[in-house]
């Protein structure tokens, strides 16, 4: 190896190296797992409050494709470095807060390691086996937005003998076919109302001042929420494009992808099933204190999947609906963009994502019998109206008010996505979700004073909605 060659491979060693993260998880208990998040976010603290941030990434092993969302627009900087070959993909301007869990690797790729490089960087690593190399020229990177980008690895290749090459830059982008930006400047505000085939709507300006004003006050916090008028369409948007863990609100889209195979004689609502050991899941819910093999009727494991977010239930209905592949491509032809399930429950990591307008773009489907029949939109909606946790958007509600929400958890993110039924007979949606030092119950306060906000402007006389033009 050339000394040059030499100097770039030690000194790139040196500035980021982080041991397996497959060999680092392996060797937990499920309890640690668990607890991981609170290290993270007490470790987290010294970094900026108001940081652009690493929302999520994946790798597919199957399409050898690293998928990655960002806070806010970044220009990735990739290259390849030999001995062993290593894509390192740095983010500017990006930090990381907390792990995300490991993939499953084929052979030729060893290990995939994300740390923050510096202070302002944040790199990731796909290190392949010793002994196999990548082509330059036949790795795609893909900009699908400026918060959203593909890394498409060609397949590995054996290096043959005493071959070497040097680091190499990778400079050419590709635009995603057809992908519009998810972000969107002010001056141009995304026509939601329109996308959900509703009337034209206009943003909620007029609270945002009050709206902004509590993201300031409870700076340890950071938040993406939507807001929709399902009368006249107008929407509060602030971040709500922004890719968060879904911890249990995941639990929403499943529920409507079951009760579509109830619509489609897919399942049967007298249907029995078993619970098995592989699908036994820690965190909330009781069935995971039942022994193995025990029998549940259908309809009592999907209630407790809703009511009580227990997550063994929802493991057990992912499985009964095809797996998680299945579901996936199910979210994607309702046209979410964000929302995807890439580990069971529960995913105390936060691998499975979604946004608030993914959540609210669901329940507008839902509400206007997009997915499902209306007896099974009923079914759904009626469990949504009994779940236990009421913390968070139903705190800041007013009295008469009903909500039909799932909440979710997992210390350091919590979310909440709802449909609101008010005294005054206007109806509206809500989806927020709120990053968070661990398990800190000042994020209740915050969620309660927004509800509170958009339900106070919502309950003014001029909004109510005569019963004939409903």
């Amino acid at each position: 190896m050339c000394s040059a060659s030499k100097a770039v491979e030690n000194s790139v060693t040196a500035a980021f190296s982080l041991p397996p993260l497959n060999s680092f998880f392996s060797n937990m208990t499920p309890k640690l797992r668990w607890l991981l998040p609170a290290l993270i976010s007490f470790l987290s603290i010294a970094l900026p409050a108001k940081a652009d941030t690493l929302t999520s990434w994946h790798f597919d092993a199957r399409e050898n494709q690293l998928n990655l969302t960002t806070d806010s627009g970044v220009q990735p900087e990739v290259k390849l470095i030999a001995n062993p070959t290593r894509l390192v993909i740095d983010l500017p301007g990006i930090v990381l807060e907390y792990p995300e869990t490991p993939q499953s690797y084929n052979s030729a790729i060893q290990q995939i390691r994300v740390g923050q490089f510096d202070t302002g960087t944040t790199r990731l690593v796909v290190q392949l086996t010793p002994g196999y190399k990548l082509d330059p020229q036949k790795v795609r990177v893909i900009r699908e937005s400026s918060t959203r980008w593909s890394f498409q690895l060609p397949d590995p290749e054996q290096i043959a003998g005493n071959e070497f090459f040097q680091p190499t830059a990778i400079t050419r982008i590709e635009q995603k076919p057809g992908q519009v930006p998810l972000t969107v400047s002010s001056a141009t505000p995304r026509n939601y109302a329109a996308d959900l085939e509703m009337r034209t709507g206009s943003e909620m300006s007029a609270i945002k001042p009050q709206i902004e004003s509590a993201i300031e006050q409870y700076r340890s916090l950071s938040a993406g929420m939507f807001f929709l008028d399902l009368d006249t369409g107008n929407y509060l948007d602030i971040k709500g494009d922004r890719v968060f863990p879904a911890a249990s609100t995941i639990k929403l889209p499943i529920l409507i992808a079951f009760y579509q195979d109830v619509d489609a004689g897919k399942v049967s609502l007298d249907e029995t099933l078993v619970m098995k050991s592989d699908l036994v899941a820690s965190g909330s819910g009781t069935m995971q204190d039942r022994p193995n093999g025990t029998r549940f009727s259908i309809r009592e494991t999907v209630d407790k999947m809703i009511t009580i977010s227990d997550n063994t239930a929802t493991n057990m209905i992912i499985e009964r609906l095809g797996g998680i592949a299945k579901l996936n491509e199910r979210f994607r032809s309702w046209g979410l963009t964000d929302t995807r399930i890439r580990n069971w429950l529960g995913d105390f990591q936060g691998t499975n994502t979604t946004s608030s307008v993914d959540m609210v773009k669901l329940l507008a489907m839902l509400s206007r019998d997009k997915l499902v029949s209306e007896s099974s939109r009923e079914q759904a909606l009626e469990l949504l109206r009994h779940t236990t946790t009421r913390t968070l958007l139903p705190s800041g509600l007013g009295p008469g008010a009903v909500i039909a929400d799932k909440t979710g958890d997992i210390g350091f993110v919590v979310g909440d996505a709802g449909i609101i039924d008010m005294p005054n007979g206007k109806r509206y949606l809500a989806a927020i979700f709120v990053k968070r030092p661990y398990n800190d119950p000042i994020v209740r306060d915050f969620v309660r004073r927004i509800s509170r906000i958009v339900y106070n402007y919502l309950d003014q006389p001029a909004a109510k909605v005569p019963d004939n033009l409903r």
